[in-house]
């Protein structure tokens, strides 16, 4: 491989007035390559490849161009540099590379580089089934890939309720001494002890389900079990041959709810697109051995004018030229649509991987595998709906909130709330928002100590001074809402005002929501501070939907957040709180009165009758008591 360049290998010049690209074209080969634009600020704007370097760079420069996208692109070029290589294949892997160390704005851009999680059954002595990422260093049996982390703990823990083998980490099987925990519930044979001749091949007889299961092999799974069951009854091994019945059964129930899965053993992804304005869906069904394991939407970030060809090469280059795909690899790949470059980007996947692999597009589909494609295509433009009518939406409320509120480029927008139950265990919660919704990252809440129970006036308070006491950059909201009336709003107005002018900081718009009459959704009146403002908006409004999605948030959040401090009050005793009563103790006490309902009608001289609790322990556990 060899490079060129146009200019110094240093840093790319600045230009002096236009790019001349005549002259610039005399010094192109007519050799496969790649090539890199910069901009006048020496950044990298498009990285390309080509069969023939100087054809391809002379089409950019053509008077009679007419895609928007290339002469925007060009009007952008201060300066090119390329790299000949000796094939296509190469070009478009040194491309690839380049466009995730430049990540250039006029590239599709797929942001998505994480590896997919695999099920491995072990080749140990005796086997084990578990969750695995990562390269493949460990020996065994891989099944996958799955498309998150989820399906793959699903999957798990279904095929322990199936098959009796073991799901423990090697340190673990290889130190245990008697039967744990799930070897009793019978989601495991105990491996880990010894097992005598006839377990062996039970365990191992396990295994091989297993492996045909998630092979996809049922049928012959089944015939097996069938099988195995009738010889045991014939043997008179009934309680044996109930065991096999019932997991017949299980395993019946579990193929009928495999609601797409074809006769064919096919191993392939089947990749839908879809394109729309500047928004795109490409769509992933990952299928082995004839059963989708999982799907997966991705939304590249497309340039404008880009086309479905561009989508479609782009994706597949990025996403199985990708070191951590390419172990998980399927025997064949189907596209919605034509792409000229498929032999290239499959040769290149294969000098890659070291494995034969095949790119079919859909003029060569038919039968089982166009079903599909079809349904890959319909996922493909359901998700891209979807995803435009969320954008659309977030972005028609908030610019809808912006022009009634009278307020420019809301980037943030924070809602505090208060949660107890008669006073009891205050939560206070704060959500945020920005404009494309929740930002569920950056959510908190607050556990409310030192005021008289029920005060929620005194806990807004308590909450926007913790919040705003030390305002961090990024984290300076342009919107403040109140879940209360004028009584929160005016703490409300005390706390922000003397934050923010002692950081000297401009004060963001304080809204409160009150609650209209009987509640009811759609009476809510906004209250903005200081002036006092009111706003009574109608449910049609896009306005009050975002305010009383933000508002709804911060109930939700802070209500959870206040459940689940309250559940873990109940879980513990008063006892526990009373200092110099150890678990000891308290033993003691509840063995000697016969439970927490005679401890607490005990007086001080019966209290201290127990052995180890002293007058003075009594008086402090009756004093604990009854002043709860």
């Amino acid at each position: 491989m060899t490079e060129r360049k146009f200019a110094p290998a240093s840093e790319p010049p600045l230009p002096q007035k236009t790019f001349e690209a005549q002259e610039f074209l005399k010094t192109v080969p007519n050799k496969p390559g790649s090539y890199r634009m910069y901009d006048v600020k020496g950044e990298v704007i498009y990285v390309g490849k080509a069969k023939d370097l100087k054809k391809r760079l002379s089409s950019y420069f053509l008077k009679n161009v007419t895609a928007p996208k290339t002469r925007s692109l060009v009007s952008h070029i201060a300066h090119i540099e390329f790299t000949v290589t000796f094939s296509e294949t190469e070009a478009l892997i040194l491309e690839n590379n380049l466009i995730k160390q430049y990540k250039p704005r006029y590239n599709i851009l797929l942001r998505d580089d994480k590896s997919y999680p695999y099920l491995l059954l072990s080749s140990h002595k005796h086997p084990g089934l578990f969750y695995h990422r990562g390269a493949k260093k460990i020996v065994g049996d891989y099944f996958g890939p799955y498309p998150d982390s989820t399906a793959v703990r699903e999957s798990l823990k279904l095929l322990q309720k199936l098959f009796p083998i073991r799901q423990c980490a090697d340190n673990v099987y290889e130190h245990r001494t008697r039967p744990c925990l799930m070897a009793q519930l019978g989601r495991c044979l105990a491996p880990c002890v010894p097992l005598s001749p006839e377990q062996e091949a039970e365990y191992q007889s396990q295994v091989e389900m297993v492996r045909l299961f998630l092979k996809g092999q049922n049928q012959k799974l089944l015939n097996d079990l069938t099988l195995k069951m009738q010889t045991l009854a014939k043997e008179l091994h009934f309680e044996e041959a109930a065991r096999v019945r019932d997991q017949l059964k299980a395993l019946r129930r579990v193929q009928e709810a495999q609601s797409v899965s074809a006769d064919g053993a096919y191993d392939l992804d089947v990749i839908g697109t879809s394109l729309s304005q500047e928004f795109a869906c490409v769509h992933v069904l990952f299928v082995r051995q004839g059963r989708i394991l999982g799907t997966r939407s991705y939304f590249p970030k497309v340039p404008k004018s880009g086309s479905e060809d561009d989508l479609i090469s782009s994706f597949l280059a990025q996403f199985y030229l990708n070191e951590s795909r390419l172990g998980m690899l399927p025997k064949e790949i189907l596209i919605d649509n034509k792409c000229e470059d498929l032999e290239v980007i499959a040769k290149a996947i294969e000098e890659q991987s070291q494995k034969k692999i095949r790119i079919d597009a859909i003029e060569n589909v038919k039968t089982e595998r166009l079903k599909y494609l079809r349904l890959a295509s319909a996922n493909a433009k359901a998700s891209l709906t979807s995803k435009l009518a969320e954008a659309s939406t977030a972005k028609a409320r908030i610019e809808s909130l912006e022009e009634i509120l009278g307020v420019k480029e809301v980037k943030r927008m924070e809602c505090f709330d208060i949660s107890h139950t008669q006073g009891e265990l205050t939560v206070a919660s704060c959500v945020v928002f920005n404009r494309e919704g929740p930002d569920p990252s950056r959510y908190r809440r607050f556990n409310i100590e030192g005021i008289i129970p029920g005060d929620d006036f005194a806990a807004m308070h308590q909450v926007l001074e913790r919040r705003f006491k030390d305002i961090k950059d990024g984290e300076i909201p342009d919107l403040v809402f109140i879940d209360g009336g004028p009584g929160q709003l005016s703490q409300a107005e005390e706390v922000l005002s003397k934050c923010f002018h002692s950081q000297g900081l401009n004060l963001p718009l304080i809204v409160a929501v009150a609650k209209g009459e009987g509640r009811k959704e759609g009476l809510e009146t906004l209250i903005l501070g200081f002036t006092h403002e009111e706003y009574h908006l109608s449910l049609e409004d896009p306005a009050l939907q975002l305010v009383l999605h933000i508002r709804d948030e911060s109930h939700r959040f802070a209500i959870t957040g206040h459940r689940a401090r309250r559940a873990k009050a109940r879980r513990t005793s008063t006892l526990e709180q009373i200092e110099g009563v150890g678990p000891k103790r308290r033993q003691a006490l509840l063995s000697h009165l016969g439970g927490r309902q005679e401890i607490m009608r005990a007086g001080v001289d019966e209290l201290s009758k127990v052995p180890g609790i002293s007058q003075e322990l009594a008086q402090k556990i009756y004093d604990a008591l009854h002043h709860e």
